[in-house]
């Protein structure tokens, strides 16, 4: 278990390293909040490592689990900041705590609602998926796999058209970007596992990571859609965040280089993924 949540660890860092790279200009470093994602992903890889038994004696293993842990701890923290913490949104351009057409619900108690409803619809899906798995057609296997891929990035498509297209308008292609690089995803973990679950959401996991990185450190000067339009409040951040561009750059060289580990160890590209397979 401790391996586990070391897994989750590097998840939970990853993730609060490029949180913090654009956030901190406007919001101001803040050492809780940093570690407050790798303690998320460490206890959700807990989690996750006891209800799913994976070999972390090899790559595969830890990739799958990677995976699954980022976006536990993704939807944990995301969710928590749109339904239950109370904080003045007159900092944001596009507010965090959920809103309707662009409009934050007054009422902590309808967010709340709100909150428990969509945490249902999540589950729902994941419940889907596993149902999927059981009986899902073994036709078009290729297909199969892209659908399984492309499922945790549906979730991620609407959830993030909701929340921006009233002050950003919808756009087609950031619509279906996550989707599109789900399924991919998807495509390559199903040379490591036959669990649909861990191939949908943990190839959104990767997805996130991705997506992420290119929006922070790709365009570093272009500030998120959150605070588009607002002054930089923490100047001095563009010169201190840089200390963190190393640390970063080492965790994307060990997680890239795990991942290519495992499916170098799985043969993708030399053989036919598992999920591509008859499961039965």
């Amino acid at each position: 278990m401790v391996r586990a949540m070391l897994i989750g660890g590097v998840a939970g860092w990853h993730a609060a390293t490029w949180g913090m790279y654009q956030d901190a200009l406007y919001e101001g470093f803040s050492a809780r909040k940093y570690g407050r994602s790798v303690v998320v992903g460490a206890v959700s890889a807990a989690l996750i490592q006891s209800l799913m038994g994976f070999d972390l004696a090899g790559a595969s293993g830890m990739v799958l689990l990677f995976g699954l842990a980022y976006v536990l701890e993704r939807g944990v923290v995301e969710w928590h900041k749109s339904f239950i913490r109370e904080e003045d949104q007159g900092k944001y351009f596009i507010p965090m705590a959920f809103a309707v057409r662009g409009r934050v619900v007054a009422s902590p108690a309808w967010r709340r609602v709100a909150g428990a409803v969509y945490a249902a619809g999540v589950a729902l899906v994941v419940l889907g998926v596993v149902r999927l798995e059981r009986w899902g057609p073994t036709t078009y296997p290729i297909a199969m796999a892209l659908l399984v891929g492309s499922v945790g990035g549906w979730i991620s498509a609407c959830g993030g058209a909701w929340k921006d297209a009233p002050k950003e308008g919808f756009q087609l292609i950031k619509f279906f970007r996550s989707p599109a690089l789900s399924a991919v995803y998807g495509l390559a973990l199903s040379t490591l596992t036959r669990s649909y679950p861990a191939i949908a959401f943990g190839a959104l996991g990767f997805t996130i990571a991705t997506i992420e990185t290119h929006k922070k450190f790709g365009r570093p000067h272009e500030p998120p859609g959150k605070f588009a339009g607002r002054p930089l409040a923490y100047p001095e951040m563009l010169t201190a965040r840089r200390l963190f561009v190393p640390v970063y750059a080492a965790l994307c060289a060990l997680i890239l280089g795990t991942l290519v580990t495992a499916l170098a160890d799985a043969g993708f590209g030399l053989r036919t993924p598992d999920v591509l397979v008859v499961l039965r």
